[in-house]
C-alpha cells in the first residue's frame, strides 16, 4: 500500500531539517526523552519539541508516556515512501553511467 501524497510530503518535509534527521539518526540507538535529546544540541527543549511534534505528526517518531515523561523511539516505516522516491533515480544513474561507460569504451 502506498502513502497517500499528503503523508509522503509530511515525511520529505520532516527530514528536510538537518536537526531533525539528527533526532531521527540519535533515536536509532534508542529510545530518549526530550530532555535527553535536548541535552544533544545547542537549543532549547521546546525548540526540540517542536521538531519532536514535526517528527510525530509525520509518523516518523512514536512517543509513549512514561510517568510524567514521554519517551520517543523512532519508526522507520515512513521512511519508505522516501526510499522508494530514491530508488527511481538510482536506477535512472545507474542506466546513464552504464551508458556512458559504453560511449567511453566505443571511442
Amino acid at each position: 500500500m502506498r502513502p497517500s501524497p499528503a503523508a509522503a510530503n509530511a515525511v520529505f518535509r520532516a527530514i528536510a531539517d538537518p536537526t531533525r534527521r539528527v533526532i531521527l539518526d540519535r533515536l536509532r540507538a534508542g529510545p530518549a526523552n526530550a530532555g535527553a535529546l535536548a541535552a544533544d544540541f545547542h537549543t532549547s527543549r521546546p525548540a526540540i519539541s517542536k521538531h519532536l511534534r514535526v517528527l510525530r505528526e509525520a509518523k516518523l517518531v512514536i512517543d509513549t508516556p512514561v510517568g510524567r515523561e514521554r519517551v520517543y523511539s523512532v519508526n522507520p516505516v515512513p521512511l519508505q515512501s522516501v526510499a522508494g522516491w530514491l530508488e527511481g533515480y538510482r536506477a535512472f544513474w545507474q542506466t546513464s553511467l552504464d551508458q556512458l561507460k559504453r560511449n567511453l569504451e566505443g571511442t
